[in-house]
């Protein structure tokens, strides 16, 4: 998606910094940050993926 959730309750990711998003994304896969699906969604990945999916969603407008 592109960051901005339908469902209000969901954090906004479109625009949040790249270094902030990258730390949670590690944080999730490596399980510092318990999460029943993150930690299984992102333990696949590798640095280099989750550093361009943190990148991504900090280039999103998060305003529209």
């Amino acid at each position: 998606t592109d960051g901005r959730p339908v469902d209000a309750s969901m954090p906004k990711l479109a625009g949040r910094p790249a270094s902030q998003l990258l730390a949670e994304l590690q944080a999730f896969a490596s399980g510092q940050r318990p999460s029943t699906v993150m930690q299984q969604l992102l333990r696949g990945y590798s640095a280099a993926q989750l550093r361009a999916i943190a990148e991504y969603f900090e280039a999103q407008d998060a305003t529209r």
